[in-house]
């Protein structure tokens, strides 16, 4: 399985999460298929995305897209760095 972590500050987390919310289609059209968003603990407005992909190259083609960049810019995200990862292994404990 491949990931992808986002990290990035948004301007109002609520104006941010109906945009990702909306997207949801496009995202999954794309390749994503489970995502987890959280927050830093001290900053509403620090959020993190983690999600599996089909694949990198899918996730890379999806983020890097202009269409993504103007979807970004009117959600208010600031700086975002993505982190393509690759699953090595898992457990529970």
């Amino acid at each position: 399985m491949q990931y992808v972590l986002i990290i990035h500050e948004v301007e109002n987390y609520d104006s941010w999460k109906k945009v990702f919310d909306d997207a949801s289609d496009i995202r999954r059209a794309a390749g994503e298929r489970a995502y987890q968003v959280l927050k830093y603990e001290n900053d509403p407005n620090k959020v993190v995305h983690f999600s599996s992909w089909t694949s990198i190259e899918d996730a890379k083609r999806f983020f890097e897209s202009p269409k993504l960049v103007k979807i970004r810019t009117e959600a208010g995200v600031k700086s975002p760095e993505f982190i393509y990862l690759e699953q090595l292994e898992s457990g529970t404990l």
